[in-house]
């Protein structure tokens, strides 16, 4: 089965720029995607970005990220884990080359989760990896996407 996602990007040229011959071009644009806010994004900082917006990095990061914990989500369902708190520190290396190309070389995602029962403790843990085997982002990049999971029990 397959599902289509469509997005649409539009920037408009340096409208406020003192000289237009200068050969840098702002790089602020809006993502739509129908039905959805729209979303103003940038480059990185790193790349003359506007520091305050989203940038394609953090996005897919943060795709990394959301797909991971929905994917797990599902698979203690699956397996009758009640899971009460989920969050995750992740990090993405960039590798920038001289020439100017570039790529991501890993991520490390961190969850932190607590659930309910102690018993369940080790499959918790071990269901990270039906869930990076499961996510759709993770399936697609061609870097590594590591786990240094953690879980405890809720006090409660």
């Amino acid at each position: 089965m397959k599902h289509l996602f469509k997005a649409e990007a539009n920037w408009t040229s340096n409208q406020n720029s003192a000289d237009s011959t200068k050969r840098f071009y702002n790089k602020s644009h809006q993502i739509k995607i129908e039905g959805k806010p729209v979303l103003d994004v940038s480059a990185a900082k790193a790349f003359k970005g506007n520091p305050e917006l989203y940038n394609p990095e953090d996005l897919l990061l943060s795709s990394l990220v959301s797909c991971h914990m929905m994917s797990y989500l599902y698979v203690c369902s699956q397996n009758a884990i009640e899971v009460l708190e989920y969050s995750d520190h992740a990090e993405a290396t960039l590798e920038v080359l001289e020439d100017g190309s570039g790529r991501f070389v890993e991520v490390k995602l961190n969850p932190k989760v607590t659930i309910a029962s102690a018993d369940q403790i080790e499959l918790a843990n071990e269901l990270h990896k039906k869930a990076n085997q499961l996510c759709f982002i993770a399936n697609s990049c061609n870097f590594p996407v590591l786990h240094e999971a953690s879980c405890e029990v809720s006090t409660m």
